[in-house]
Formats: structure tokens, C-alpha cells, sequence
């Protein structure tokens, strides 16, 4: 297939939301409700671990783009069986989306609840063997993950942990920046890296670095420093030694540092590019040009980083943003680029869903539009997911959950092919009804994806009650030659006995 005629039909295909499919012996009933039974297979999580080559991440000697959301709480409702539940809904719910990459946190230090390291070095059995569920679900449900070692914020303790610990020890340390230099407190940070890296998952027996479940380690999630003359220099020489570290413990897996994206004095110049005259002591080029780190991160809340500014300047600082680091991260530092975190805040005045749905089009657009052109940008991850029941976890940011009845609750679909065709389809789609049932399938040569429009179309023009659906292919033909039938035919569900049709693909 040409790559023109690719594109025409992944246009309709989002625009129409709808399947090739053949049905057999569909039996309908007036006021029958729609039932499927779906047949498929879907292979294990495929082998072998997520690599980069220049701008593009690569498994298995193909490109590797990805479709993902980040979901901080996976380990806390894991390490307690009453709550485990939730992890599994998320992550098959996820796979069944074709969201392919979770980032989440491998930290909740000090006196929190359900801590991993209640004290420097001592950590609770219970909450790892959360994190060794977290790694197994996503595993059988082929979800990878970027696991983050700490947190710039004091939010499940965060470097400030790290320094009070310290403090505690009789070190003279006077400011949570003191993370970066402080001897006592970067062994700490050490320390836990190479727990984590080294632990033993109890239900898959593989340890943590040897496990291609794990798509990449991140340094910290969000790093930021007081902004001074030293703050940069003492920062870079944080990432280096931590990068240099965790890679002489796991040279295979990839590494990032977790930066929002800020530039900062090597490039003088493009400081204006960031959201007011903040950078907060990182340095969006340098600290991803080092060698030991394999992708670079931005994030994007323009609401919340320009609080003062119109929605024009907010647009225009996000076309520009956008922009400048798609275009650096290929130029200039020469390798992929990933949207760690993006959101819309529904405090901010003037908020809708049609807003915000508009503003991830928007930059679904830009990800899609830039790696379809060769460019460096591989993927991106929603703030955030959550699982049915988990009201009291929500933030103000782009709220997102999965509930049996009502997947996506902005109604956001995110579409990415199978292996062959990942480069071309990189897409998001939103759907425009309550979506009573989807299936993302496989079938070794192309992706078949099923948007629950399409059935709900069934449903109320047909009002069927399908015995079989058997999803072959990637065209409409199939159901534009149904909707002719019953146009030009007059077929009503009630004359309806048998449709089958061939795929022709």
C-alpha cells in the first residue's frame, strides 16, 4: 500500500471510526441490545527491550512509537490487595486502547503511607511486591514502563526527604537543593537506584534491569533547583554522575532525566522560548546532550506556567514551545523526543472539555504530523489515568479514567498501529459517543481498530444482536457496503437474517 493511499484511509478510517469486519450469522431482533463476541488473538508482550537509534527508538529492528499516559499511583494501590485491582483495570484497559508505555514512580520515601523507603536503605516488602505487580500486570497486558527513582516535589517525599534524612545525620545542609551536592544524600539516592535496579521481581523471578517490561529509568520527575550562577553547573554534575551511575549497573535499558524542557544558559539565546524568565537552574540542551542519557522529555502546562497571559499568548507560547524543542531535539541534540506530561487545568476560568479536547488534538497533531516527516518526536504521555472508583486521586489536570461503562470520560481515543505500521499511524481520535464496547486487535499484518461508534451505529440502525464479529482487516469497505444495503435495499433489522462480507484487503 502507497504511502498516499496509506494516509487517505487512516483519515477515514479516524474520521468514520469503523472497522472492517465480517459478521456472521447475525440474528436481529427488534429492541435485542448489541452483544459481541469477539474472536482474536493476541500475542504475549513482545520480546526484547526498546533501544534508540539517533532520533528514533527501535524493537526489534523497527521503529518504536508510542501512545501512552503517565499514572503516579500504580505502585500505592498495588502494594495493598484490597486496591490491587485497580492497577490491573487500568493497564488492560490501557493495552485494550493501544496505549502502549506508563510512566510511573518507583519512590514513596519517608512517613507516607504505604512508604517503599520508610528510612535511608529500609524499605517495606509489601509496597516492592506492589511495584513487582505493577511490573507483572503491565507485562502480560504488553505495557511498558518508565519507572522514576524520586521526586523534585515533597509529594511521596522527594528530594526534601532525601535532605531531611541527612539533616538528621548531623549533615549541614540548609536547602532541598543540597540533593544535588551533598555527598550523604547522593549516596542515598544511589543507594536506592541500585535497590530498585537490582530487585528481584517475586511473581516473574526477572530482576528489574534484566526485564524489557521496563522502557526506560528517569533521574527524577520534574528535577528544578533555585535559580543562582552555580544551580546549572552543580545540576549538570548531578546528571552526569547519577547517569553515569545507573548506567554502570544497566547499560542496556534507556535512561532520561525527567526534565520539563527548560533551557537554560548554554543557550542563551532560546531562554526567551521558556514560560516567563523561568528555568529553574536545568538546561534543556546540555543536560540531554550527555551521553549516558538516550531521550530527551519536555512537558507542557501552559495554563498553569502563564497563569496572567491571555489564551492567545497561551496558544502562541504553546505553538512556539512545541516547535523549538521538536526541532532541537533532532538538530541539535540528535536524539528522540518524548511528551512526558501535558495537560489542561479545569480550574483555570474559562475551561471546557471542548477545550481541552481541542488542546490535545493540538498537540496529538504536532507528535503525529512531526514523526510522520522523519522528525524526533516519538511519543507522548496524557496526564493522567485513572482507574474506576479513584475520584479521590484526581487532580485538577486532565481528568482521565477508565470505567466499564464509560471509558475515557473526555471520550479521547488513542490509536497507534501494530509494529509494521507504527512510523505512518500515530493518531489520536476522539469519540463522540459513550463507547459501550472497543477492541484494539492485532493481526500480525495490520491493525485492526474497532471504535465503539461504529457498534453503537449498529445499534441504533440495525438493532442487532450479533452472535459473532470477527475483525480481519483495516478498510471500511465492509460496513460502507452495509450502510448501502440498507439505504438503497431498505433492509430493516426485522428483514435482516444474514449479512456476511468479505474483506478486501
Amino acid at each position: 500500500m502507497g504511502w498516499n493511499q496509506f494516509l487517505k484511509n487512516l483519515v477515514m478510517m479516524i474520521a468514520l471510526m469503523v472497522p472492517l469486519v465480517v459478521i456472521q450469522h447475525a440474528k436481529c431482533e427488534e429492541g435485542d441490545n448489541i452483544n459481541f463476541h469477539v474472536s482474536s488473538r493476541i500475542s504475549v508482550h513482545p520480546g526484547g527491550f526498546v533501544q534508540r537509534s539517533g532520533t528514533n527508538f527501535i524493537l526489534n529492528n523497527k521503529h518504536f512509537y508510542f501512545n501512552g499516559f503517565d499514572a503516579y499511583w500504580l505502585m500505592y494501590m498495588a502494594s495493598d490487595p484490597s486496591t490491587r485491582s485497580k492497577v490491573t483495570d487500568i493497564l488492560q484497559q490501557a493495552s485494550t486502547h493501544g496505549l502502549t508505555v506508563a510512566r510511573t514512580v518507583a519512590f514513596n520515601d519517608g512517613g507516607n503511607s504505604r512508604a517503599l523507603q520508610p528510612s535511608p536503605g529500609s524499605y517495606d516488602e509489601n509496597a516492592f511486591k506492589g511495584l513487582d505487580f505493577v511490573i507483572s500486570e503491565a507485562r502480560k497486558y504488553r505495557v511498558r514502563l518508565i519507572l522514576s527513582f524520586v521526586n523534585n516535589w515533597k509529594d511521596f517525599g522527594g528530594k526534601n526527604q532525601y535532605v531531611q534524612w541527612a539533616k538528621q545525620h548531623g549533615q549541614k545542609v540548609n536547602s532541598e537543593d543540597d540533593f544535588y551536592s551533598n555527598p550523604l544524600v547522593k549516596q542515598y539516592y544511589k543507594n536506592h537506584v541500585k535497590a530498585v535496579m537490582t530487585r528481584k521481581n517475586t511473581i516473574t523471578g526477572v530482576v528489574y534491569k534484566d526485564d524489557p517490561t521496563i522502557f526506560a529509568w528517569e533521574l527524577m520527575n520534574e528535577p528544578r533547583s533555585i535559580e543562582n550562577n552555580n544551580a546549572q553547573k552543580i545540576f549538570q554534575s548531578w546528571v552526569t554522575e547519577m547517569a553515569a551511575y545507573v548506567k554502570s549497573i544497566d547499560s542496556i535499558h534507556m535512561l532520561e532525566i525527567g526534565l520539563e524542557g527548560f533551557y537554560g544558559e548554554t543557550t542563551p539565546e532560546k531562554k526567551h522560548f521558556n514560560p516567563g524568565s523561568l528555568f529553574f537552574g536545568t538546561d534543556f540542551i546540555s543536560n540531554n546532550r550527555l551521553p549516558q542519557i538516550d531521550y530527551a522529555t519536555m512537558n507542557l502546562y501552559a495554563d498553569r506556567w502563564l497563569p496572567s497571559s491571555t489564551e492567545a499568548d497561551q496558544a502562541a507560547f504553546v505553538d512556539k514551545w512545541v516547535e523549538v524543542h521538536f526541532e532541537d531535539a533532532k538538530n541539535v541534540i540528535g536524539k528522540p523526543i518524548v511528551f512526558n506530561e501535558f495537560g489542561l487545568n479545569s480550574r483555570t476560568p474559562g475551561y471546557s472539555v471542548q477545550k481541552r479536547d481541542s488542546y490535545i488534538r493540538k498537540l496529538y497533531n504536532a507528535i503525529y504530523n512531526t514523526s510522520r516527516n522523519g522528525g524526533a518526536a516519538a511519543g507522548g504521555l496524557i496526564w493522567q489515568l485513572f482507574a474506576e472508583g479513584m475520584d479521590g486521586f484526581r487532580d485538577e489536570f486532565l481528568k482521565i479514567w477508565f470505567e466499564k461503562r464509560q471509558y475515557f470520560e473526555p471520550k479521547i481515543l488513542i490509536v497507534i498501529g501494530d509494529e509494521n505500521y507504527q512510523p505512518k499511524a500515530l493518531k489520536y481520535a476522539l469519540a463522540k459517543e459513550v463507547i459501550e464496547y472497543e477492541k484494539f486487535l492485532k493481526n500480525g499484518k495490520a491493525a485492526t481498530i474497532c471504535f465503539g461508534n461504529c457498534f453503537e451505529k449498529w445499534k441504533l440502525d440495525w438493532e442487532c444482536k450479533f452472535d459473532r464479529l470477527l475483525l480481519i482487516g483495516t478498510l471500511m469497505g465492509a460496513l460502507k457496503h452495509g450502510m448501502w444495503i440498507r439505504k438503497e435495499l431498505s433492509v430493516t433489522s426485522t428483514h435482516l437474517k444474514l449479512f456476511q462480507v468479505q474483506s478486501d484487503v
